[in-house]
């Protein structure tokens, strides 16, 4: 597909380069590996940072093409690119065990699916891109969905609406609300699915450090209460937070109010992270 492509902007570097993979936001729905600019890229670059930035199929396009449910499309090209990437990596001079995703909304969770689903890898397979690893080593983003279960965020946020289009429950002239009511009513069929592409559900012990950001929470986030834009809660980070302590797991999480010290941006995060500490 005309999507599944990416662009790579490579560091000036003496050894191997570690990578951060931009995703763009969206809604998976809209949106260009050409939404990040120069602004974005430019400091990792300076730190001897590779980086690249894709575009994915989109939830419309899948369900077109069949894939069921339609966002294993814009998951697995994610991915797919980064198994790309480490496939030519001794051409790129990119260090393939330091590589991060970051981006907002779909973008974030599309990264928090990558650092926490169990390895792509086939070694068995004749496809070489598909041998390669699909893990990441830390993941920092902005507004991140980090559950696409309707039950679960109904009960974080009352007025939650975004999931259903996930799950094939998108049609011409249906409102996001709607989608959300028909994934609600349609759960149990679908719980694999949740339990397949839900960020939240994927995370284990042996997962990598994410940095949550919300800069744009307005009010104080109040977990069971109605709250603005609860599809870019920070509820959503304060919920993930609790299940990586419960794992054992680094989560740092950030919105208004509640800034992190150590770590002012995810820039600084991922710097650090790639670098090594």
């Amino acid at each position: 597909s005309d999507r599944q492509v990416f662009d790579l902007w490579l560091a000036k570097s003496e050894g191997p380069a570690p990578l951060v993979v931009f995703i763009h936001g969206g809604g998976w729905m809209a949106g260009e590996k050409t939404n990040y600019r120069d602004r974005d890229i430019q400091p990792f670059l300076d730190q001897g940072i590779s980086v690249a930035s894709l575009s994915y199929r989109f939830i419309l396009q899948a369900m077109d093409q069949g894939v069921v449910p339609p966002v294993q499309a814009p998951l697995h090209d994610a991915a797919r690119a980064i198994q790309t990437i480490r496939l030519k990596s001794v051409e790129w001079n990119i260090d393939k065990t330091k590589i991060a995703a970051t981006g907002s909304s779909a973008g974030a969770c599309t990264s928090l699916w990558l650092a926490f689903h169990d390895d792509l890898a086939d070694s068995k397979s004749a496809d070489p891109v598909a041998r390669e690893s699909s893990r990441l080593t830390t993941a920092a983003v902005i507004g991140a969905q980090t559950s696409l279960d309707p039950k679960e965020l109904r009960e974080w946020m009352p007025n939650a609406i975004y999931a259903g289009h996930a799950f094939g429950f998108a049609a011409k002239g249906r409102s996001r609300p709607q989608e959300f009511e028909l994934l609600l009513a349609n759960r149990d069929k679908v719980l694999p699915w949740i339990q397949e592409y839900s960020p939240i559900e994927l995370l284990t012990k042996d997962d990598p450090p994410v940095y949550l950001a919300y800069p744009n929470q307005k009010t104080p986030p109040i977990v069971g209460k109605e709250g603005p834009d609860p599809t870019h809660s920070a509820i959503y980070g304060i919920k993930l937070e609790e299940k990586a302590k419960e794992v054992g797991t680094e989560v740092i999480l950030a919105y208004p109010g509640h800034e992190s010290e150590k770590y002012p941006t995810i820039r600084e995060f991922l710097i650090a992270k790639l670098m090594g500490e």
